[in-house]
């Protein structure tokens, strides 16, 4: 993992206090969270950071949530790095095309629990570590 023993989180969202919430949470348990405010932004940085895992918003105004997981999943420099989604898109469909059509590690709908969060992330970061 990023520097030792802490996990380096990027959050790609276009809303300012989602990722200064999300970054209060996680840094409870010392993950280390970079806020990106939105997409282009997070293109940017996960070339740029190199994140452990990455906490990804669908719908942000200046390039869509599929888009950038597009972009990464293609490039072969970030193809590895995990995804979570975190959106507001709560329909069982928009669940069911992320997790088994787009293959993301997890979904999580908007409003969550922190403990859903921390939850994700660790089942994530634990499947990452067992391959």
């Amino acid at each position: 993992m990023a520097n030792g023993n802490s996990i380096k989180i990027l959050y790609i969202e276009d809303d300012p206090e989602m990722i200064e919430l999300v970054s209060v949470i996680l840094s409870k348990k010392n993950f280390e969270v970079i806020g990106a405010n939105g997409g282009y932004e997070g293109l940017f940085l996960v070339e740029k950071e190199k994140p452990d895992l990455i906490l990804l918003d669908l719908m942000m105004p200046d390039l869509d949530g599929w888009d950038v997981y597009n972009k990464i999943k293609t490039n072969n420099n970030t193809n590895k790095i995990p995804v979570i989604i975190i959106t507001a898109k709560s329909q069982a469909i928009d669940r069911v095309m992320g997790l088994h059509i787009a293959k993301v590690d997890d979904y999580i709908c908007k409003p969550f629990s922190q403990q859903d969060l921390i939850s994700s992330i660790e089942r994530v970061i634990l499947n990452k570590a067992n391959f």
